[in-house]
Protein backbone atom coordinates (compact mmCIF):
# COMPACT_ATOMS: atom_id res chain seq x y z
CA UNK A 1 0.00 0.00 0.00
CA UNK A 2 2.97 2.11 0.73
CA UNK A 3 3.58 2.20 -3.03
CA UNK A 4 0.04 3.25 -3.88
CA UNK A 5 -0.05 6.10 -6.56
CA UNK A 6 -2.38 7.98 -4.07
CA UNK A 7 -0.17 7.94 -0.67
CA UNK A 8 3.07 8.38 -2.92
CA UNK A 9 1.15 11.92 -3.74
CA UNK A 10 0.10 12.49 -0.28
CA UNK A 11 3.64 11.84 1.08
CA UNK A 12 4.93 14.17 -1.54
CA UNK A 13 2.63 17.18 -0.49
CA UNK A 14 3.49 16.23 3.54
CA UNK A 15 7.73 15.78 2.98
CA UNK A 16 7.83 19.41 0.80
CA UNK A 17 6.22 21.50 3.70
CA UNK A 18 8.40 23.73 5.96
CA UNK A 19 9.02 20.97 8.31
CA UNK A 20 12.19 20.48 10.28
CA UNK A 21 12.40 16.82 8.93
CA UNK A 22 16.17 16.73 9.30
CA UNK A 23 15.61 16.34 13.45
CA UNK A 24 15.04 12.70 12.65
CA UNK A 25 17.92 12.01 11.03
CA UNK A 26 19.66 8.88 12.67
CA UNK A 27 16.94 8.72 15.04
CA UNK A 28 14.99 5.25 15.84
CA UNK A 29 11.26 5.90 16.49
CA UNK A 30 8.75 3.15 17.91
CA UNK A 31 5.09 3.71 16.65
CA UNK A 32 2.81 1.62 18.47
CA UNK A 33 -1.01 0.48 16.51
CA UNK A 34 1.28 0.89 13.61
CA UNK A 35 -1.13 -0.04 10.95
CA UNK A 36 -4.29 1.56 11.82
CA UNK A 37 -4.84 4.72 9.38
CA UNK A 38 -2.86 7.64 10.85
CA UNK A 39 -0.39 5.57 12.40
CA UNK A 40 0.22 4.16 9.02
CA UNK A 41 0.88 7.31 7.71
CA UNK A 42 2.78 8.61 10.27
CA UNK A 43 5.16 5.17 9.31
CA UNK A 44 5.22 6.11 5.76
CA UNK A 45 6.34 9.23 6.20
CA UNK A 46 9.56 8.10 7.81
CA UNK A 47 9.78 5.34 5.26
CA UNK A 48 9.82 8.12 2.17
CA UNK A 49 12.23 10.12 4.25
CA UNK A 50 14.68 7.48 4.34
CA UNK A 51 13.94 6.41 0.80
CA UNK A 52 13.84 9.54 -0.83
CA UNK A 53 16.52 11.44 1.56
CA UNK A 54 18.68 8.91 2.95
CA UNK A 55 17.54 9.62 6.62
CA UNK A 56 18.80 6.40 8.21
CA UNK A 57 15.68 6.45 10.31
CA UNK A 58 15.04 3.37 12.43
CA UNK A 59 11.36 2.84 12.46
CA UNK A 60 9.56 0.40 15.36
CA UNK A 61 6.50 -1.00 14.24
CA UNK A 62 4.12 -2.47 17.29
CA UNK A 63 1.45 -4.54 16.06
CA UNK A 64 -0.69 -7.27 16.64
CA UNK A 65 -0.31 -8.95 13.32
CA UNK A 66 2.57 -8.80 10.98
CA UNK A 67 0.76 -10.21 8.01
CA UNK A 68 -1.38 -6.89 7.65
CA UNK A 69 2.13 -5.03 8.61
CA UNK A 70 3.48 -6.61 5.37
CA UNK A 71 0.62 -5.71 3.38
CA UNK A 72 0.84 -2.03 4.31
CA UNK A 73 5.19 -1.56 4.20
CA UNK A 74 6.55 -4.95 2.59
CA UNK A 75 8.77 -4.97 5.65
CA UNK A 76 10.75 -8.14 4.91
CA UNK A 77 12.04 -6.35 1.44
CA UNK A 78 13.30 -3.69 4.29
CA UNK A 79 15.59 -3.00 6.20
CA UNK A 80 14.62 0.30 8.36
CA UNK A 81 11.63 -1.36 9.77
CA UNK A 82 11.46 -3.85 12.74
CA UNK A 83 8.01 -5.27 13.45
CA UNK A 84 6.73 -5.89 17.22
CA UNK A 85 3.92 -8.24 16.97
CA UNK A 86 2.12 -7.56 20.28
CA UNK A 87 -0.72 -6.11 22.12
CA UNK A 88 0.21 -2.82 23.56
CA UNK A 89 -1.52 -4.03 27.28
CA UNK A 90 1.63 -6.09 27.00
CA UNK A 91 5.20 -4.87 28.25
CA UNK A 92 6.98 -3.42 25.31
CA UNK A 93 10.53 -4.62 25.50
CA UNK A 94 13.34 -2.87 23.37
CA UNK A 95 17.13 -2.99 24.26
CA UNK A 96 18.25 -0.37 21.52
CA UNK A 97 18.02 3.32 22.68
CA UNK A 98 14.48 4.71 21.40
CA UNK A 99 14.23 8.92 20.64
CA UNK A 100 10.94 9.07 19.85
CA UNK A 101 7.35 6.87 20.93
CA UNK A 102 4.18 7.75 18.79
CA UNK A 103 1.50 5.79 20.91
CA UNK A 104 -1.65 5.18 18.56
CA UNK A 105 -2.74 1.87 19.56
CA UNK A 106 -6.23 2.78 20.43
CA UNK A 107 -10.29 2.36 18.76
CA UNK A 108 -12.54 4.80 18.52
CA UNK A 109 -15.56 3.61 16.33
CA UNK A 110 -18.81 2.76 18.20
CA UNK A 111 -18.83 -1.19 16.76
CA UNK A 112 -15.90 -1.45 19.34
CA UNK A 113 -17.36 0.75 21.82
CA UNK A 114 -20.96 -0.76 21.78
CA UNK A 115 -18.96 -4.80 21.73
CA UNK A 116 -15.75 -4.81 23.39
CA UNK A 117 -15.69 -1.74 25.40
CA UNK A 118 -12.82 -2.90 27.93
CA UNK A 119 -10.32 -3.13 25.19
CA UNK A 120 -10.78 0.26 24.32
CA UNK A 121 -9.80 1.23 28.54
CA UNK A 122 -7.28 -1.27 28.37
CA UNK A 123 -5.23 0.01 25.40
CA UNK A 124 -5.43 3.48 26.61
CA UNK A 125 -4.47 3.35 29.95
CA UNK A 126 -2.24 0.11 30.71
CA UNK A 127 -1.00 0.49 26.77
CA UNK A 128 -0.21 4.06 27.92
CA UNK A 129 1.49 2.67 31.04
CA UNK A 130 3.75 0.02 29.22
CA UNK A 131 4.90 2.95 26.66
CA UNK A 132 5.73 5.26 28.87
CA UNK A 133 7.64 2.63 31.19
CA UNK A 134 9.70 2.31 27.69
CA UNK A 135 9.99 5.54 27.74
CA UNK A 136 11.29 5.83 31.11
CA UNK A 137 13.98 3.47 30.33
CA UNK A 138 15.18 4.59 26.78
CA UNK A 139 14.48 8.74 27.84
CA UNK A 140 12.37 9.01 24.53
CA UNK A 141 9.72 11.61 23.95
CA UNK A 142 6.34 10.40 23.67
CA UNK A 143 3.71 11.45 21.31
CA UNK A 144 -0.06 10.48 22.15
CA UNK A 145 -2.96 10.88 20.02
CA UNK A 146 -5.88 12.01 21.97
CA UNK A 147 -9.38 13.11 21.44
CA UNK A 148 -11.67 16.45 20.85
CA UNK A 149 -13.75 14.13 23.47
CA UNK A 150 -11.66 14.48 26.04
CA UNK A 151 -13.63 17.70 26.21
CA UNK A 152 -16.81 16.44 26.88
CA UNK A 153 -19.78 19.02 26.96
CA UNK A 154 -19.01 22.38 27.03
CA UNK A 155 -22.01 24.76 26.61
CA UNK A 156 -21.61 28.55 25.65
CA UNK A 157 -18.03 28.75 23.86
CA UNK A 158 -18.04 29.22 19.90
CA UNK A 159 -14.44 27.45 20.62
CA UNK A 160 -12.59 24.93 22.38
CA UNK A 161 -9.09 25.91 23.14
CA UNK A 162 -6.73 23.43 24.84
CA UNK A 163 -7.11 24.99 28.64
CA UNK A 164 -10.86 24.12 28.01
CA UNK A 165 -12.63 21.42 30.81
CA UNK A 166 -16.10 20.08 29.63
CA UNK A 167 -18.43 17.33 31.62
CA UNK A 168 -18.36 13.69 30.62
CA UNK A 169 -20.88 11.06 31.60
CA UNK A 170 -18.99 8.57 33.47
CA UNK A 171 -21.65 6.15 33.37
CA UNK A 172 -22.27 6.39 29.37
CA UNK A 173 -21.09 3.68 27.63
CA UNK A 174 -19.45 6.08 25.05
CA UNK A 175 -17.73 7.17 27.88
CA UNK A 176 -15.20 4.20 27.96
CA UNK A 177 -13.34 6.32 24.82
CA UNK A 178 -12.50 9.62 25.88
CA UNK A 179 -12.95 8.77 29.66
CA UNK A 180 -9.55 6.49 28.83
CA UNK A 181 -7.82 9.07 26.70
CA UNK A 182 -8.15 11.63 29.62
CA UNK A 183 -6.78 8.65 32.30
CA UNK A 184 -4.02 8.65 29.51
CA UNK A 185 -3.24 11.94 29.52
CA UNK A 186 -2.78 12.55 33.27
CA UNK A 187 -0.28 9.39 33.05
CA UNK A 188 2.30 11.52 30.36
CA UNK A 189 1.31 14.37 32.75
CA UNK A 190 2.42 12.03 35.73
CA UNK A 191 5.24 10.17 34.10
CA UNK A 192 6.74 13.35 33.10
CA UNK A 193 6.49 15.19 36.89
CA UNK A 194 7.76 12.00 38.65
CA UNK A 195 10.30 10.89 36.12
CA UNK A 196 11.13 13.80 33.94
CA UNK A 197 9.97 12.36 30.52
CA UNK A 198 8.66 14.85 27.68
CA UNK A 199 5.71 14.09 26.01
CA UNK A 200 3.23 16.41 23.77
CA UNK A 201 -0.31 15.66 23.65
CA UNK A 202 -3.02 15.83 20.81
CA UNK A 203 -6.79 16.14 20.65
CA UNK A 204 -7.66 14.87 17.05
CA UNK A 205 -10.85 15.29 14.97
CA UNK A 206 -12.66 13.80 12.76
CA UNK A 207 -9.52 12.47 10.34
CA UNK A 208 -10.29 10.71 6.99
CA UNK A 209 -7.88 9.64 4.38
CA UNK A 210 -6.44 6.50 2.21
CA UNK A 211 -6.01 3.48 4.99
CA UNK A 212 -9.23 3.99 7.07
CA UNK A 213 -12.08 1.61 7.42
CA UNK A 214 -14.54 1.88 5.46
CA UNK A 215 -17.04 -1.45 6.35
CA UNK A 216 -18.81 -1.76 9.45
CA UNK A 217 -16.79 0.97 11.05
CA UNK A 218 -20.05 2.98 12.40
CA UNK A 219 -18.44 6.75 12.28
CA UNK A 220 -19.74 8.61 9.66
CA UNK A 221 -17.20 9.42 7.28
CA UNK A 222 -16.03 5.96 7.13
CA UNK A 223 -19.38 4.56 6.47
CA UNK A 224 -20.31 7.51 3.86
CA UNK A 225 -17.16 7.19 1.99
CA UNK A 226 -17.98 2.99 1.96
CA UNK A 227 -20.70 3.58 0.19
CA UNK A 228 -19.39 5.59 -2.68
CA UNK A 229 -16.73 3.07 -3.40
CA UNK A 230 -19.38 0.23 -3.22
CA UNK A 231 -21.96 2.68 -5.18
CA UNK A 232 -24.42 2.21 -2.40
CA UNK A 233 -26.93 4.37 -1.46
CA UNK A 234 -26.56 6.50 1.17
CA UNK A 235 -28.43 5.40 4.54
CA UNK A 236 -28.67 8.45 7.27
CA UNK A 237 -29.58 7.06 10.85
CA UNK A 238 -30.53 10.56 11.92
CA UNK A 239 -32.03 13.85 10.17
CA UNK A 240 -28.43 14.75 9.45
CA UNK A 241 -28.42 18.19 10.54
CA UNK A 242 -25.33 17.60 13.19
CA UNK A 243 -22.46 19.32 11.90
CA UNK A 244 -18.22 18.15 11.22
CA UNK A 245 -15.40 18.95 10.36
CA UNK A 246 -13.03 16.73 8.52
CA UNK A 247 -9.30 16.68 8.20
CA UNK A 248 -7.72 14.87 5.55
CA UNK A 249 -4.95 12.48 6.63
CA UNK A 250 -2.04 14.95 5.26
CA UNK A 251 -2.87 17.46 6.98
CA UNK A 252 -3.44 15.28 10.33
CA UNK A 253 0.26 14.08 9.78
CA UNK A 254 1.74 17.46 9.28
CA UNK A 255 0.23 18.46 12.28
CA UNK A 256 1.83 15.21 14.03
CA UNK A 257 5.28 15.75 12.64
CA UNK A 258 5.33 20.04 13.56
CA UNK A 259 4.34 18.80 16.96
CA UNK A 260 7.06 15.89 17.45
CA UNK A 261 9.84 18.40 16.28
CA UNK A 262 8.83 21.29 18.26
CA UNK A 263 11.36 22.18 20.87
CA UNK A 264 8.78 23.09 22.88
CA UNK A 265 7.79 20.21 24.63
CA UNK A 266 4.89 19.18 27.60
CA UNK A 267 1.95 20.87 25.27
CA UNK A 268 -1.42 20.20 24.49
CA UNK A 269 -2.48 20.86 20.51
CA UNK A 270 -5.36 20.66 19.09
CA UNK A 271 -5.59 18.87 15.44
CA UNK A 272 -8.69 19.80 13.18
CA UNK A 273 -9.84 21.36 10.14
CA UNK A 274 -12.35 24.00 10.92
CA UNK A 275 -12.60 25.75 7.95
CA UNK A 276 -15.15 23.67 6.06
CA UNK A 277 -17.88 22.75 8.76
CA UNK A 278 -20.48 20.83 7.29
CA UNK A 279 -23.70 19.30 8.41
CA UNK A 280 -23.43 15.33 7.46
CA UNK A 281 -26.78 16.07 5.46
CA UNK A 282 -25.05 18.11 3.64
CA UNK A 283 -22.34 16.22 3.17
CA UNK A 284 -23.97 12.94 1.60
CA UNK A 285 -26.10 15.28 -1.06
CA UNK A 286 -22.31 16.58 -1.80
CA UNK A 287 -21.81 12.92 -2.29
CA UNK A 288 -24.45 12.12 -4.25
CA UNK A 289 -23.26 15.04 -6.75
CA UNK A 290 -19.76 14.71 -6.75
CA UNK A 291 -20.28 11.17 -7.82
CA UNK A 292 -23.54 11.37 -10.53
CA UNK A 293 -22.53 8.55 -12.87
CA UNK A 294 -22.74 5.96 -9.36
CA UNK A 295 -26.40 7.12 -8.71
CA UNK A 296 -26.23 7.24 -5.55
CA UNK A 297 -29.34 8.49 -3.26
CA UNK A 298 -30.09 9.66 0.04
CA UNK A 299 -32.21 8.06 2.36
CA UNK A 300 -33.14 8.78 5.87
CA UNK A 301 -33.89 5.62 8.11
CA UNK A 302 -33.59 6.73 11.90
CA UNK A 303 -32.44 4.86 14.83
CA UNK A 304 -32.96 4.80 18.45
CA UNK A 305 -29.90 3.31 19.37
CA UNK A 306 -26.39 5.90 20.01
CA UNK A 307 -25.03 3.93 22.65
CA UNK A 308 -21.59 4.19 20.52
CA UNK A 309 -22.24 7.65 19.01
CA UNK A 310 -21.22 11.23 21.04
CA UNK A 311 -24.61 12.83 22.38
CA UNK A 312 -24.03 16.39 22.94
CA UNK A 313 -23.76 19.45 20.18
CA UNK A 314 -20.30 19.60 18.65
CA UNK A 315 -18.51 23.06 19.51
CA UNK A 316 -15.65 23.64 17.02
CA UNK A 317 -11.97 23.24 18.41
CA UNK A 318 -9.28 26.00 18.30
CA UNK A 319 -6.62 25.87 16.44
CA UNK A 320 -4.48 28.63 17.07
CA UNK A 321 -2.06 26.78 18.93
CA UNK A 322 -1.38 24.60 16.12
CA UNK A 323 -1.07 27.29 13.87
CA UNK A 324 1.79 28.87 16.07
CA UNK A 325 3.97 25.95 14.94
CA UNK A 326 3.41 27.24 10.85
CA UNK A 327 0.46 24.57 10.37
CA UNK A 328 -2.71 25.24 8.42
CA UNK A 329 -4.58 22.98 6.23
CA UNK A 330 -4.17 22.68 2.80
CA UNK A 331 -6.45 19.90 1.41
CA UNK A 332 -9.78 21.12 1.34
CA UNK A 333 -12.73 18.79 1.79
CA UNK A 334 -13.92 17.68 -1.98
CA UNK A 335 -10.15 16.92 -2.72
CA UNK A 336 -9.60 15.22 0.40
CA UNK A 337 -12.39 12.77 -0.41
CA UNK A 338 -11.57 12.66 -4.12
CA UNK A 339 -8.48 11.29 -3.25
CA UNK A 340 -9.76 8.83 -0.65
CA UNK A 341 -12.07 7.53 -2.98
CA UNK A 342 -10.10 7.17 -5.88
CA UNK A 343 -7.33 5.19 -3.35
CA UNK A 344 -9.76 2.65 -2.51
CA UNK A 345 -10.94 2.21 -6.42
CA UNK A 346 -7.34 1.49 -6.93
CA UNK A 347 -6.42 -1.30 -4.18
Amino acid sequence: MYKNEIIQKDLKDIVNQDIEFEKLKNKSVLITGATGMMASYYMYTLMYLNDTLNYNIKIYALVRNKQNLEIKTNYSERKDIIPLEQDVCEKVEIEEPIDYIVHMASSANPKTITTNPVSIVRANVIGTMNVLELAKKSKAEVLFTSTREVYGKIENKEEISEEDVGILDQLELRSCYPESKRMAENLLVSYSYQYGINYQITRIAHVYGPGMIIQNDGRIMSDLIGNVVNGEDIILKSNGEAKRAFCYIVDAITALMRITLTEEKNQVYNIANETEEISIKDLAYSLKNWYEDKNIEVVFDLQEDNNGYVKFKRTKLKTKKLESTGWKPTINLKEGIMRTVEYFEKV
